[in-house]
């Protein structure tokens, strides 16, 4: 019995390591009915759809393998941004989405699980948003806007910091960076359970459901509360396609059979051609290839190419799965009058997913005890834990260069589609716009005014440009920097400075021209040392002014997340320790018994 506890907490522990290190590295199909463009002069309702870890060319109006007919239509009534950029990771990525301010100004430095406990009391690594800061939601609703929001939340826990506490009249929001999309549990060791909350409440899930039509009921319901027309509305659809678990109702996923049987090589080539066919890609321009650790898919046997392949066509019936879902919420819309006043933001919170959670020390066991499996029978069904891992990362993650938790192109160009009442259709838009340009443009719509007591916004409003307006939003001579835990970039004009940190970067600055190198194949240091000086002077101003605070010595993602998930684990396993030292004790105690019955003498 001791031997069994010990061994239980040595796997427990090591599961939860192991995984923590891994996240670094229903019905029938149908096309649904879009909206027309339309103008009014009254206020817009606003609906802001975020996909999860989606790559720049996901969905089909980017040249995606995926069926996305509804919001395809989105796409060509409204306007498709090819210079679109966000950070490398979601907390970040969704405090500049909802509050227009850079991440550190708004509270979101990095995410939990690689933060160093030293931090978390600097302001801005608080990983909530800050008191001072206000949200779209809560400009909107000043403005007599309905909140609503459905879906992933990480943006804070307990009372005040989830959704109800930051503007949302009515929320129901997954506070955790993921879970089962299939049932309420937990999809990594670093979570005990899939902590869901209903207007700031816990509350109990259905026993059985798919996320991303649960989320769009529970938005519709919420909707129906209002009779239509009475005030605007605001509605924030955070899903979680497609974040592992990568898991999609095989009517969806089996539409791709197939698909994807030629391997990753193949995928990338093929998107980077259609990335030039598009325009996301100049003619001509180079792009980078896989990692040197990538495997080739030529070394997998018949086995394992299969399912691999399978893992993609469940990606991509995730995709479709979530369009038919939006396409639901734009029939609703139709149905209560009010599809043509409605404005869509559709967009990502950052690149391509790269983590294997399946194959660490003692997974299998975590996995067992929490009704998980990995085989080729079911995938991305319910009790599936399927992932992409990092070599269809890489090739999703074309034309860019590497993908989430770098801020390389890979990790941080993601699609934006705006359609609707006041956006011209049929825009191509290619200058450089960020993630905290999206809520000065909805605040805009909305006619939400500026509050003197709170932060103003450092992002800029895209309202001229989506009425038809040639102007782009920053000159050529406007600095625009990002960083995440150590990863960093800074956009001057045409061109940008990345910095990677390991595993897959070395920590150096790197100069790349994006308009005609967007593949960031040329570094150009050591041609032009003096812009890059200029560049990395811009950087460090921009530190100062948002508030980045360095990194510990000898800080890596991976040590760190060891050492989160250790300590996030303490508590059960101080639990586990006193069960096993009371075992011991009275297997002593009998032991110490059955001698004096015996005649022995202790």
């Amino acid at each position: 019995m001791p031997d069994t506890i010990l061994s239980r907490i040595r796997t427990l522990w090591a599961g939860a390591a192991a995984c923590a290190l891994a996240i670094l590295g229903p019905g029938t199909p149908r096309a649904e009915a879009a909206p027309a463009p339309a103008s009014s002069t009254a206020r817009p309702n606003i609906v802001l759809i975020l996909f999860d870890d989606l790559a720049l060319m996901d969905l089909g109006a980017y040249g995606g393998e995926a069926r996305s007919p509804n919001i395809d239509r989105l796409a060509r009534q409204g306007a498709m941004f090819t210079g679109y950029h966000t950070s490398p990771l979601c907390t970040p990525s969704r405090a500049m989405l909802l509050t227009g301010l850079d991440n550190h100004r708004a509270g979101a430095g990095t995410i939990e699980e690689i933060l160093p406990p030293q931090m978390r009391t600097q302001p801005g690594y608080r990983l909530r948003i800050e008191p001072e800061v206000l949200t779209l939601a809560e400009r909107l609703k000043a403005e007599g806007y309905r909140t609503l929001m459905a879906g992933k939340w990480h943006l804070g826990h307990g009372p005040g910091e989830l959704p109800d506490g930051q503007g949302f009249d009515r929320s129901l929001a997954l506070d955790a960076s993921g879970a089962d999309n299939w049932a309420a549990k937990p999809y990594m060791p670093y979570y005990t359970k899939a902590p869901w909350f209903e207007d700031g409440r816990p509350v109990r899930m259905p026993k059985h459901f798919y996320s991303s039509d649960l989320l769009v009921d529970r938005l519709t319901r919420n909707l129906d509360e209002a009779p239509p027309g009475r005030a605007p509305f605001f509605a924030y659809l955070a899903f979680q396609a497609v974040h592992i678990p990568v898991q999609a109702p095989a009517a969806y996923a089996d539409g791709y059979r197939g698909r994807f049987d030629g391997g990753w090589a193949q995928l990338r080539q093929a998107r980077v051609e259609r990335a030039r066919a598009l325009g996301l890609l100049p003619a001509g321009a180079a792009v980078d290839g896989f990692s040197p650790n990538a495997r080739r898919w030529e070394s997998l046997d018949a086995g394992e190419r299969r399912i691999a392949a399978r893992s993609m066509e469940v990606y991509a019936g995730m995709i479709e799965a979530a369009d038919a879902a939006v396409g639901r919420l734009i029939r609703k819309l139709e149905a209560r009058g009010e599809l043509a006043n409605t404005v869509f933001v559709i967009t990502s919170d950052n690149g391509s997913e790269p983590s294997d959670p399946v194959h660490q020390p003692s997974m299998n066991v975590w996995m067992r005890t929490h009704g998980y499996a990995w085989r080729l029978e079911g995938l991305g069904g319910p009790g599936s834990l399927n992932f992409i891992g990092p070599e269809w990362a890489e090739a999703v993650a074309a034309p860019g260069r590497r993908y989430k938790f770098y801020a390389s192109e890979g990790g941080i160009r993601a699609p934006l589609i705006i359609s609707g009442p006041g956006v011209v259709p049929g825009r191509r838009i290619a200058g450089l716009t960020f993630v905290t340009d999206v809520a000065p443009t909805l605040a805009e719509f909305g006619g939400a005014r500026a509050t003197p007591e709170a932060p103003a916004m450092d992002g800029h409003s895209l309202r001229a440009l989506l009425g038809g307006g040639t102007q782009p939003v920053r000159g050529p001579n406007d600095a625009l920097g990002l960083e995440v835990s150590g990863n960093s970039a800074l956009f001057k004009g045409d061109y940008k400075i990345v910095r990677d940190m390991p595993p897959l970067g070395d920590g150096g600055w790197r100069l790349y021209n994006l308009a005609v190198d967007p593949g960031e194949t040329r570094d150009l240091s050591n041609a032009e040392p003096e812009r890059l000086k200029t560049m990395l002077a811009d950087y460090a101003a921009y530190e100062r002014r948002v508030g980045v605070v360095p990194l510990p010595a000898g800080y890596t993602m991976q040590k760190q997340l060891a050492a989160n998930a250790l300590a996030r684990q303490m508590p059960f396993l101080a639990t586990v320790a006193g069960v096993l030292l009371l075992v011991l004790g009275g297997a002593g105690f009998l032991a110490w018994r059955a001698l004096r019955r015996r005649g022995g003498r202790v």
